[in-house]
């Protein structure tokens, strides 16, 4: 029986990106976002969710893709990543699918402007669409993320 991924799929400009159902916390629509100083460019700061203080990246930013307005589209992604929970802030979410494991090919060097070791591949859809599947452990290098949980502190 071929392994079954649930997907949660996210747009970033014209392109589609998946992460695992499993690795996603929640999907929130935009907030008030507190600045933290002395931290990347891509780091917009942190989240006061439920009572949990997340760090929230700019997934355009991350990939050095132009940044846009947000607008009534745009979500926040709640991530958990080893032990740790991190907010990407995406243009829009809107559909959970499943795709065979089979139909993930490894990523060419670069693909929609972002490198390829953020990704852990591009799935072919029954319909023809690509889907770009993130590597989130790539996406929160380890560095990154050291600076990150001081953030949460």
């Amino acid at each position: 029986m071929e392994e079954e991924l649930k997907v949660i799929v996210f747009k970033l400009g014209t392109e589609e990106y998946g992460i695992e159902v499993d690795k996603v916390q929640t999907i929130e629509r935009m907030m008030p976002i507190t600045r933290v100083p002395k931290t990347l460019s891509f780091v917009k700061g942190v989240i006061n969710l439920r009572g949990v203080v997340i760090p929230v990246i700019d997934l355009r930013g991350r990939f050095s893709l132009a940044e846009t307005e947000y607008t009534d589209q745009t979500r926040i992604v709640i991530v958990g990543v080893d032990d740790m929970q991190v907010g990407f802030i995406v243009d829009s979410a809107n559909d959970v699918i499943d795709i065979k494991s089979s139909s993930i090919d490894t990523p060419p060097e670069v693909v929609g402007g972002v490198k390829a070791r953020y990704l852990r591949g591009v799935a072919k859809l029954e319909d023809g669409r690509l889907l770009i599947m993130l590597n989130l452990n790539e996406v929160l290098n380890k560095s990154e993320i050291v600076q990150l949980e001081s953030v949460e502190g």
